[in-house]
């Protein structure tokens, strides 16, 4: 065998191994319910922040400790621990996606993404009432 084809070879077998540990780490969306069923296993739970329910973080006790509730999309609701500290502007998010698992009936998130209200938005509305006024 030529060079040429040993490194390509490995090459391949590089790439397999990167996309089947990309495959591995992605984690199906569910609701609080379904990951229920599954205590252990890190899921994706997609939902909206309960403002009405309290928020709890003190960084001077751990920073790594923010707990919150959230309504999954079947309006199910459940207490979250992010084990992170708490976003720059939490309140304001649109919809949240959290990577985590269920223990009890906490779930446990070890990561989160926030839809926030986009500002262009905000400001195409402030031009739209300013043109009609």
């Amino acid at each position: 065998m030529k060079k040429t084809h040993i490194i390509g070879i490995v090459l391949i077998a590089i790439a397999i191994g990167a996309l089947m540990s990309m495959v591995g780490e992605m984690s199906p969306y569910m609701s609080f319910d379904e990951a229920a069923k599954y205590p252990g296993t890190k899921f994706q739970v997609v939902g909206q922040l309960s403002k009405d329910k309290e928020m709890i973080y003190n960084p001077e006790v751990n920073p790594n400790h923010f707990s919150f509730y959230m309504k999954d999309q079947n309006e199910e609701e459940r207490k979250v621990v992010l084990l992170d500290a708490k976003p720059q502007d939490f309140e304001r998010s649109e919809e949240i996606v959290l990577t985590g698992s269920m223990k009890g009936d906490e779930f446990i998130a070890s990561s989160m993404l926030m839809k926030c209200p986009s500002k262009y938005v905000e400001e195409e509305v402030r031009l739209k009432e300013i043109t009609y006024q």
